[in-house]
């Protein structure tokens, strides 16, 4: 009696294995890479030599002050790791969470002396999963002086290539409108090229 029972049970689990294990994930990556081929990659880029330099759906740093810059991450130990995608899970009375943004707000008022608005508060605090790629336009307009003034071009244009890529809405209700930071810094560098390797 037990023997039939255990026999059931290993035949009962290599049945749910194979199906719900093996074949359910094959059939709907299958599925996925059939109606959806980028997305199911991973929604890569590549520059014009086809180099993969990155994905519309996780930041990435960029310290050159031509590029628009993300939220801060506490992703891995240096930030902006895909494979420790986290929070820093510091609570709104932690002196370590108020330091750390101290410093943060410290850099970006250095590097962007010519910033008239206070400074975005996206700008000074990481996201939930530490690899949001999108900024919210106003964060992303704060940037525009230290831009413009390192690429050398007027504000009016730097203005005018992120306007053209603010994202609306999903389905016009859902969400915010915002910009990707990889997309627009792609963007930058087709119509000024790539900014100067000096940071000032």
């Amino acid at each position: 009696m037990v023997r039939t029972e255990l026999k059931v049970a290993i035949r009962a689990t290599l049945v749910t294995l194979v199906l719900t294990g093996l074949l359910y994930p094959l059939v709907t990556a299958g599925f996925a890479l059939a109606l959806f081929p980028s997305r199911a990659r991973g929604s890569l880029l590549t520059d014009d030599s086809g180099r993969v330099v990155g994905s519309e759906l996780i930041a990435q740093g960029f310290g050159l002050p031509g590029y628009l810059q993300p939220r801060p991450s506490a992703a891995g130990e240096k930030g902006y790791d895909a494979a420790g995608s986290s929070g820093s899970n510091l609570g709104p009375t932690s002196k370590a969470l108020h330091d750390r943004m101290e410093k943060e707000l410290q850099r970006l008022l250095q590097e962007n002396p010519n910033a008239t608005r206070p400074v975005p508060a996206e700008l000074l605090t990481t996201s939930g999963s530490g690899l949001d790629p999108h900024l919210s336009p106003e964060a992303a307009f704060w940037q525009v002086p230290r831009i413009a003034r390192a690429r050398n071009v007027e504000e009016a244009r730097v203005r005018t290539v992120i306007e053209a890529n603010v994202e609306g809405r999903d389905l016009l209700v859902m969400g915010e409108p915002r910009v990707n930071v990889l997309l627009v810094n792609r963007a930058l560098d087709r119509h000024f090229g790539r900014p100067p390797l000096a940071t000032r």
